[in-house]
């Protein structure tokens, strides 16, 4: 890998008395200039100085396993916990964190125990939080909507005169970065939610893949189709990205009403489309599907991002020390103040400096209330699963296979 080559290797040292370095790989999107802040402070006090490698979003898993499995692994980096973290794991690669984190009240009682929890595999820590909550949220143009006499969706219903609505105004109904596939599993997660419940991917999740032929699976791709075929995503959804704001930019200019994605979609367009973040972007929970047994209050997205550290760093405390920096109040703020909510167990009494502490107030007690947080799955997911899954959701969207055929392929994934 060319950017492996031109690095530093894990835990080099620069050279001349206790200095030296340490690198961190990070996903490279608008959030990272808090990573970058937060760098340049430790590395103020710090003799061993930490090196960031922001790396864009697309091609952020392939580069880190490339440069995982190579003499110049990073010290550091950003991960999604759960499945994303597992062959790492299981190949001895990641320092494991449990018995520092519980001796050392700075990162014990730091964050929210849940999501600690979240970051951990087989009861074992291995990742620090480093970012903000991202349960999957369903933003809308609350302008569109009041200009067409609308509210926001509760039920399948509601979505539907929507969709109908919008249609005929020629504004698409969402905007899809389909060209990603991943944005496109997100209706996929909160429908089998909704439809069937949590329990059938716990299912999945625990490795029964007969748990793919359950009728709440089928239901759900049923509904995609349905979706689809009624042109709630318009024509062109296959060639949209997200990361590199096709989504965000038509869903910002009116071009669509509503946009079901992370809740970094605030921070995008508020980096993006300040004045769309502001005037006219509204959020509310994926509706209820009629029929559906899955609780309203159900969420799904990524419970947070944490760092982790490579077992072959030269700096592990340094690498240690660095961590704690991101329980510290003064990086919660900077989270806060890019349209974030935190982790850190005392995020809620910092939620004034917010840019719209209504979102955060809104974002914070929807993860608090939810009766499930399920896992995005292809984090939750090891590869061998995730990447075949990819591959059929985006065939089912492209109307390249039929939920019928959506449902044998995954049976089949071992």
């Amino acid at each position: 890998m060319v950017m492996a080559g031109v690095l530093a290797g894990c835990g080099s040292s620069s050279g001349g008395g206790g200095g030296g370095s340490i690198t961190a790989y990070v996903y490279g999107d608008d959030a990272v200039k808090i990573q970058k802040a937060a760098v340049a402070k430790f590395n103020k006090t710090s003799d061993v100085k930490v090196k960031l490698v922001s790396i864009p979003g697309s091609d952020y898993v392939n580069k880190l396993r490339s440069a995982m499995g190579s003499p110049n692994a990073p010290d550091v980096f950003y991960n999604w916990g759960g499945g994303s973290i597992k062959p790492y794991v299981d190949a001895g690669q990641l320092v494991d964190l449990t018995s520092t984190v519980k001796s050392d009240a700075t990162l014990k009682d730091g964050f929210l125990p849940s999501i600690m929890t979240a970051g951990s595999l087989d009861g074992k820590i291995y990742g620090v939080p480093m970012r903000g909550m991202q349960p999957v949220v369903l933003f809308y143009n609350k302008t569109l909507f009041a200009e067409n006499h609308l509210q926001a969706p509760k039920t399948w219903d509601d979505l539907q005169k929507d969709i109908t609505t919008f249609k005929s105004k020629n504004i698409t109904p969402f905007a899809l970065g389909g060209a990603d596939k991943w944005p496109e599993l997100m209706w996929m997660e909160y429908l089998l939610d909704r439809v069937g419940g949590p329990d059938v991917f716990k299912k999945i999740q625990g490795g029964d893949s007969s748990a793919w032929g359950d009728p709440a699976v089928l239901k759900t791709a049923q509904t995609v189709k349905q979706l689809v075929d009624e042109g709630a995503f318009g024509s062109n959804y296959n060639s949209v990205d997200y990361t590199n704001a096709g989504a965000p930019t038509l869903f910002s200019k009116g071009k669509a009403a509503m946009h079901l994605m992370g809740s970094w979609e605030y921070s995008t367009q508020l980096g993006k489309a300040p004045q769309f973040a502001k005037k006219d972007l509204a959020w509310t929970a994926f509706p209820t599907v009629a029929g559906g047994v899955g609780d309203v209050q159900d969420v799904v997205g990524n419970p947070t991002n944490y760092w982790s550290i490579n077992a072959r760093t030269k700096h592990k405390d340094v690498a240690i020390k660095f961590l704690k920096a991101m329980a510290t109040e003064s990086y919660a703020k900077a989270l806060i103040a890019n349209g974030d909510v935190p982790t850190t167990s005392n995020a809620a009494s910092l939620f004034g400096s917010s840019p719209n502490p209504a979102f955060s107030k809104y974002q914070y007690d929807m993860v608090q209330k939810a009766p499930s947080f399920t896992l995005s799955w292809d984090q939750a997911l090891e590869s061998q699963i995730a990447t075949p899954l990819l591959t059929e959701v985006s065939k089912l969207f492209a109307g390249k296979s039929t939920p019928e055929q959506f449902v044998s392929a995954m049976k089949a994934v071992k």
